[in-house]
């Protein structure tokens, strides 16, 4: 349960992880490290130094502890003091009781306090001020008496400079470390950016670089984007060539069925019609997405052309909700096919059609819809598949095809990285059709 809950806050992108492996020991040891330098040996050698004065000062005080009064006090003490590096003097009648005075950041001053608090008898404060002197407060018969040290008589010289140093260097260490992680980690996103643009079907120059296991890999998706390639060449080659030479014999058909009387040849002449747009419904299937190179396009002046010319063709095809601008890189010609071929169904099987067109900055969205019979939910992974017609009703007279139009369409969403999503119109009533791709 832990681990999965630390997951959802580790970082997703390899830069950051691979900070994250170099950060987290390097920041853990110095932490282990500084603890270790502060509890042990800061506060042994503090407590060392701390004993040591500690006897100096009940020497004081036993010297001047049978005094009448303060002025034979401070004689009796005077003798000691420049030897032992003090200062001594008492507060006046009426001045304010002492308090300790520490900084936040003053580790050694605590453990200085702490100590003469234990062993000191009449100990009442120890201030730390800003300067090399320690002012002590001790509480004696004849009054309250201060006495100034040195601060090194009590506390290591420099005690952080130890922690600055470790930190300075190790945080220097570590951002050279980084960078010349990110040159190791920078062939990796190259070859990540090569294979998400090959996926959206755009060709982007790519040479393997890197470690050994980085050049591997990168060859190996290099000689998998070229074995693609041909593969998609010579299904584009074979079905245009069949295709093509097909024409041929149809034309001599259609001039031999022109000999014929107009009744008789009618019939033929239908079932070459449909030939020869089964004809053309392999050529735009064989074609695809290969059809020209990615470019800035806007989506939305795309849809509305299109939706124009059906409209110039007598068609009830109208444009729906348009949001958001800007250009989308896309295969013009083989997006407005696979637009087309959506409308084309939508009209075919319905009576009017809707296309809106939703643009973000993460994805665009064109959509399609129409008031016909629709596809049911178990049916739509079917429908997608080429040659597939659902409904063995809608024969050829009724202008059913080959079943290619929504596998055109899945075709090209793939080339662009995206997806088909066919769902049911709220509103039309019929199919509504979803050309999403990340931008």
């Amino acid at each position: 349960m832990v681990l999965q809950r630390l997951k959802q806050y580790s970082p997703r992108s390899l830069y950051g992880r691979a900070a994250l492996i170099l950060i987290v020991p390097i920041v853990s040891l110095q932490l282990v490290v500084s603890v270790v330098f502060i509890k042990r040996d800061l506060e042994d050698v503090t407590t060392q130094m701390t004993a040591t004065v500690l006897r100096e000062v009940n020497l004081l005080l036993q010297q001047g502890g049978s005094a009448k009064g303060q002025p034979e006090y401070l004689l009796r003490l005077a003798p000691f003091l420049q030897p032992l590096q003090m200062e001594a003097d008492f507060l006046q009648t009426g001045a304010p009781d002492p308090h300790d005075h520490l900084a936040w950041y003053e580790f050694s001053g605590r453990v200085v306090r702490d100590k003469l608090k234990a062993d000191l008898p009449g100990f009442l404060a120890a201030q730390f001020p800003d300067n090399p002197r320690v002012h002590i407060f001790v509480d004696t018969d004849l009054g309250r008496l201060e006495l100034q040290i040195d601060r090194r008589r009590l506390t290591a010289a420099a005690p952080h400079q130890l922690i600055v140093t470790m930190v300075f260097f190790g945080l220097f260490m570590a951002l050279i470390a980084f960078i010349y992680l990110r040159n190791q980690l920078r062939p990796i996103k190259r070859l990540a950016e090569a294979a998400e643009a090959f996926g959206r079907g755009r060709m982007m120059p790519y040479s393997p670089r890197g470690a050994t296991e980085v050049r591997a890999a990168g060859s190996a998706f290099v000689d998998m984007r070229a074995r693609i390639e041909r593969q998609i060449e010579q299904r584009t080659l074979m079905l245009s060539g069949v295709s093509h030479d097909l024409r041929t014999p149809l034309t001599r058909l259609k001039l031999g069925l022109a000999m014929l009387d107009e009744e008789d040849a009618e019939p033929m002449l239908r079932d070459v019609d449909e030939m020869q747009a089964l004809l053309d419904a392999f050529l735009d299937f064989s074609r695809g997405a290969s059809t020209g190179e990615p470019e800035r396009v806007d989506p939305i002046a795309m849809v509305t052309g299109i939706v124009e010319d059906w409209r110039r063709q007598g068609k009830d095809v109208m444009l729906g909700e348009i949001s958001g601008s800007g250009q989308v890189m896309l295969r013009h010609q083989s997006m407005r096919r696979a637009v087309e071929n959506l409308i084309s169904n939508a009209v075919r099987y319905g009576t009017r059609a809707r296309v809106a067109v939703t643009l973000t900055e993460k994805s665009l969205r064109i959509r399609v819809e129409d008031d016909g019979p629709g596809i049911a939910p178990d049916q739509r992974g079917e429908a997608v598949r080429p040659f597939t017609r659902l409904d063995s009703a809608r024969n050829q007279n009724l202008g059913s095809g080959v079943g290619l139009g929504l596998a055109i369409v899945v075709d090209v969403a793939r080339a662009h990285g995206g997806t088909l999503r066919l769902s049911e119109s709220p509103e039309l009533g019929g199919l509504r059709a979803d050309i999403v791709i990340a931008r």
